[in-house]
């Protein structure tokens, strides 16, 4: 099989893995090098500054050892398999980024004979093309559950940021759905991975010229909807995963059966909605303060689709507005609906000068159209409606089809109706 056929295939594979990510890494290049973090990233991703920017995103092989009920690649599917040796991975990197198809590599993989086996592999590609190739662009890697610490380390050397994930919400449906995969192992990765990070932030203090460690931070990935689990599960999963490890992001992903299997629910449309509001809940509990349990009323597991969970908490919470925007406090106007971090902070720097009118407000950012219903400000009272009739008023409920790009577009696009449902 030849390099091309394997990247359609391991490139088709990789997308179904959603935790990639590129703000936060500092990596300089060389004089005598190429690429730099700082300028360069990950696959139709934002940086830190607001580029769109772009990786090779591509598995190491498909051969997977697992059987995981959900993926495409597990042991007992009948389908295509292919592995890149380490050189082919080398090659496509450099000649893709020399090119300028791609400023980054997003590199993951099927569990090949075993996890050291595989993680070796990935360690010996990230190596290589920082010291042969001297390659300084953003590197983005997986760290193979059940590999060893030593394995993980040497590659969380090279790499700007690394991935361990989860997949699925509790121990009851990954022993279901992937009876291979450990919880322990997992929790593990990330304990190693923890303080590893902790371990480099100490030597930095002590030693200027001390080697990074992933500065980027590590992520991973949930799948949403392939097993039971409510949304409060999987918020409370997420929130002590921030907390714990001080993870960089959690990754939901709306699950749509590609595999026919009696353990898996069946779906007319992938839960595209429910994703988006977790994503919404996991921006509160990650910026806005905001608990898991402070999201779900009446003791309901569940976010509602129908509102953001800001302004659903802002509708069960009625009792706490309406909030002065003049005199309030930045904790208390952060709560309010369609007034984020940045409007915010520019209502507390702006107020010192004179009291601020819904004028005013408009001006820095708010959402008028939300945040009028729980606000006062120097001209006007907040609308005197029942959380009811706000309700109504805010509510709707609109999915958007998800299109996923090809590699090679040699074919007519497609809108797909199928999301992504993690690595094999």
């Amino acid at each position: 099989m030849d390099i091309h056929e394997k990247l359609r295939i391991l490139s088709a594979a990789a997308k179904y893995d959603v935790s990639c990510s590129s703000s936060g890494s500092r990596r300089k290049s060389n004089n005598d090098g190429l690429g730099a973090a700082q300028t360069s990233g990950i696959c139709h991703s934002f940086s830190s500054d607001g580029r769109c920017i772009s990786l090779l995103k591509v598995l190491l092989s498909n051969d997977c050892i697992y059987d995981c009920s959900y993926c495409l690649n597990k042991r007992s599917e009948d389908s295509q398999r292919a592995s890149f040796s380490n050189d082919e991975i080398v090659k496509l990197t450099m000649d893709f980024y020399k090119r300028n198809y791609i400023e980054g590599l997003f590199l993951s993989s099927a569990i090949e004979r075993n996890p050291d086996y595989t993680m070796e592999r990935i360690s010996a590609i990230v190596k290589k093309l920082r010291f042969e190739e001297k390659f300084g662009g953003y590197i983005h890697i997986k760290a193979i559950p059940g590999a060893s610490k030593e394995l993980i380390d040497s590659a969380g050397r090279f790499a700007d940021r690394m991935s361990v994930n989860i997949e699925l919400p509790s121990s009851d449906s990954l022993h279901l759905l992937a009876p291979q995969k450990r919880k322990e192992a997992i929790i593990s990765s990330f304990k190693n991975i923890t303080s590893s990070i902790t371990e480099n932030r100490d030597a930095k203090k002590k030693f200027k010229k001390a080697p990074s460690f992933i500065p980027a931070g590590q992520s991973t990935q949930l799948i949403v909807g392939a097993s039971p689990e409510s949304d409060g599960h999987i918020l409370k999963l997420s929130e002590n995963l921030y907390r714990k490890f001080s993870l960089k992001r959690v990754y939901y992903s709306a699950y749509v059966p590609v595999i026919v299997s009696p353990l898996l629910p069946s779906l007319v449309s992938p839960p595209l909605l429910r994703e988006h509001r977790l994503y919404q809940a996991d921006w509160l509990l990650r910026f806005y303060n905001f608990s898991s349990k402070e999201l779900f009323a009446n003791e309901n597991e569940n976010l509602n689709y129908n509102l953001d969970p800001k302004t659903s908490w802002a509708v069960n919470n009625f009792s706490f507005f309406p909030v002065d925007i003049n005199k309030a406090s930045y904790e208390q106007i952060l709560r309010v609906p369609g007034i984020g971090v940045i409007s915010a902070q520019r209502i507390i720097t702006a107020r010192k000068f004179h009291s601020l009118s819904d004028e005013d407000l408009t001006k820095l950012g708010v959402v008028m159209k939300r945040a009028k219903y729980f606000i006062v400000s120097s001209n006007k009272f907040s609308e005197k409606l029942s959380p009811e009739k706000i309700i109504n008023r805010l509510s709707q409920n609109k999915i958007i089809p998800y299109k996923q790009l090809e590699l090679f577009n040699d074919i007519t696009p497609q809108i797909y109706n199928q999301s992504l449902t993690g690595e094999s």
